[in-house]
């Protein structure tokens, strides 16, 4: 699956997050490229690349191995809810119901 988000963040921020999130879910890191990580393990593997997109905003892509809605795909969402608290931590996020 491929996955999205853009933030305010730089991009050596967005990949400090990735670097605290994904290895407690036992994913290891291994650089391949200046602005991007591969994260291999039990759950399957996925790439994540950080780049800066027009203005101040950082386009973060995450492309995983998996079909459907797995459990990395999952994870990969909550880190980008940690992505989102880290660029604004006043912020509440709240149910849209």
């Amino acid at each position: 699956m491929r996955h999205f988000h853009r933030t305010t963040l730089v991009p050596a921020d967005a990949l400090a997050v990735a670097d605290e999130f994904f290895p407690p879910l036992g994913l290891a890191a291994t650089a391949s490229g200046p602005r991007t990580r591969t994260y291999t393990g039990p759950l399957g593997t996925m790439t994540l690349s950080a780049r800066p997109e027009g203005g101040h905003y950082t386009f973060i892509e995450v492309v995983t191995d998996q079909i459907g809605e797995s459990r990395l795909d999952k994870n990969v969402k909550k880190y980008f809810v940690q992505v989102h608290r880290r660029a604004d931590p006043a912020h509440k996020l709240a149910a849209g119901y």
